[in-house]
């Protein structure tokens, strides 16, 4: 009896785990719905600040802005590099946040000056990463599951600021972009300073000099068109760690109800057999000491 009743009490806990994997993987599904609206719908205004960013380039000649160059005055003695990590707030979202903390370990081990500047932190998940391997925190960010642009807005501002100011060197945020809802990757976004995207060679402009009158000429328009690259930039790549983590928690919470699913079925018949042997020794005493009697 004593292992029919173990038996029992280990299906009851794997009945228990799967509905709570699939309660949280209905729940990421419906975040992944509402988060992959936002980030696919942000991407065709990212992608055209891009390309009038390069045809001003291409048209223009040379670029000449403090967010490109940096400050006139050059950096200040004491100017570091910042980085900003994005990982999560919750955990059981597979390899989502140690991907993209091996890709800061790399990072870090190529350029120690990352390592030594100034870390910015998205998440609570990459804390004890970064206290682990003692190294500190400068600003953590809450930034939630559906951040504004506005709020964004206000820290692509600051970078800006500081970035112009002298105070640091360069700014580089390390994200999971979003692909697709079949494919995530970790990435090193160089936001700071900005690099204008460089020609593309097409045989369609090869031999084609097409002539632009800008209207406000190309300074003013450069000084609105790369501040707006870098906030819409930092947003997108703010929502495509968001949207990729809803997916990565909807995959891991599916694999998970799944395994549980097959871990029930396989002790409902380790239960089966083990009950259907009990009955039968059970049946086997009791005939036996009928027999006896007799």
């Amino acid at each position: 009896m004593g292992k029919t009743r173990e038996i029992k009490k280990r299906i009851k806990a794997v009945g228990n785990i799967t509905r709570i994997t699939r309660t949280m993987q209905m729940i990421a599904t419906s975040k992944f719905a509402r988060a992959q609206i936002r980030a696919t719908a942000t991407k065709p205004y990212t992608e055209g600040i891009f390309d009038l960013v390069t045809e001003l380039a291409r048209t223009a000649g040379n670029l000449e802005h403090p967010l490109i160059d940096g400050p006139a005055g050059g950096f200040k003695p004491e100017a570091k590099e910042l980085t900003l990590l994005i990982t999560s707030d919750r955990g059981l979202c597979g390899p989502y946040n140690g991907n993209v903390l091996r890709t800061a370990t790399k990072l870090f081990d190529e350029h120690p000056s990352a390592k030594a500047g100034d870390i910015e932190l998205v998440g609570k998940k990459g804390e004890a990463f970064l206290r682990f391997n003692n190294i500190p925190v400068a600003k953590r960010h809450e930034i939630g599951d559906s951040p504004t642009f506005a709020q964004i807005e206000r820290l692509a501002n600051g970078y800006m600021d500081r970035f112009i100011a002298g105070e640091v060197t360069a700014v580089r945020v390390i994200y999971m972009r979003f692909i697709s809802a079949g494919r995530q990757r970790p990435e090193v976004l160089n936001l700071l300073p900005l690099k204008p995207p460089a020609e593309a060679e097409s045989s369609d402009r090869k031999g084609m000099s097409l002539q632009y009158e800008f209207s406000p000429d190309e300074a003013e328009l450069l000084a609105e068109l790369l501040p707006s690259t870098v906030r819409t930039s930092l947003f997108q790549a703010i929502n495509d760690a968001i949207v990729s983590e809803h997916v990565a928690r909807m995959v891991a919470m599916k694999a998970a109800t799944d395994n549980a699913g097959a871990m029930g079925k396989d002790l409902t018949r380790i239960y089966n057999r083990a009950r259907q042997a009990q009955i039968t020794t059970e049946l086997t005493e009791i005939i036996s000491g009928a027999a006896a009697l007799d």
